[in-house]
Parts: C-alpha cells; structure tokens; sequence
C-alpha cells in the first residue's frame, strides 16, 4: 500500500497516485489502454471513473478552493453505480414543468435509501424550493411522467 492520500499533492492523479486510480469493476489504471481494449481484455464500459475515483477528485477540487466543482464530483461519485435508465428517468423528472413537488421528493428518497446518494438527494429537494419560487413544477392536476412509487 501506498503513501496516504493527499489531494493538495497527489493530483493529477493518473501521473501522481495511478495506484489510487481504478475503474469500478477493479481494473487498474496501469491496465487501460488502448490495446486491452481491442483486445478484449478490458471491455469498454469499464473506461469510467470508479465511484472512489470521483471522490478523491472531489477532495482535490476541495483542497484547490473549488468547492461547487467539489460538490459536482461528489454527486458523480455517487451516481457512478446508478443505473443509466434511473439517471436519465431523474434528470427528466428535473426538467422545468415535467413534476410535481411530491413527484421530486419521492426521487430524492429514493436516490438515498436505493442508491445511497445523499448529497444528489439533497440537490433535488433544492430544485424543488428554486421551482417553487419559480413557478416551475407542475401541479397535482397536470400530466406528468412515470415516478417511483
């Protein structure tokens, strides 16, 4: 094991910590590369930051005074291991005038008790006091698309 994490030395962290880099299945950074992947070796998808990956990102952006990049980096750590359908289901339900205030909190606790993602379900009951304000959601007798029960 490697010297501690430092996030105001160790970035970038592909040339300075690659030990800390991996993809989500595991794969080593020293292991992407090109020929793997024609290869068949390392399948495409895995080509994405792990969830700890995008945390330690986080921490550097901290360490380098820029907390809303910080704060971005956090909610991608940890929507890293949601599903793409749930992701993409989340940013329409956020669109202006696609949901309700109910509609918008039920994503929120389903993004922390299914997906353990408190931080991105604190940025959804965000938008939900910006639309508020706004003029942005629907109301209770307007159509709208499919949400969690």
């Amino acid at each position: 094991m490697g010297a501690p994490f430092d996030p105001a030395s160790d970035y970038p962290l592909g040339e300075r910590r690659p030990d800390l880099v991996e993809t989500p299945d595991g794969t080593p950074f020293g292991a992407l590369t090109l020929d793997a992947v024609v290869a068949g070796t390392v399948a495409p998808g895995e080509l994405r930051a792990s969830s700890a990956t995008l945390a330690r990102q986080a921490a550097v952006a901290l360490a380098a005074g820029r907390p809303q990049l910080a704060e971005n980096l956090v909610r991608a750590s940890e929507l890293a291991s949601v599903p793409d359908d749930v992701i993409l289901a989340v940013y329409t339900a956020l669109r202006p005038h696609r949901s309700t205030a109910d509609e918008l909190e039920r994503w929120a606790r389903r993004l922390e008790e299914e997906h353990d993602a408190p931080v991105t379900a604190a940025f959804v009951r965000e938008a939900i006091g910006v639309y508020v304000v706004r003029n942005l959601l629907l109301s209770g007798a307007d159509e709208h698309a499919a949400v969690p029960a």
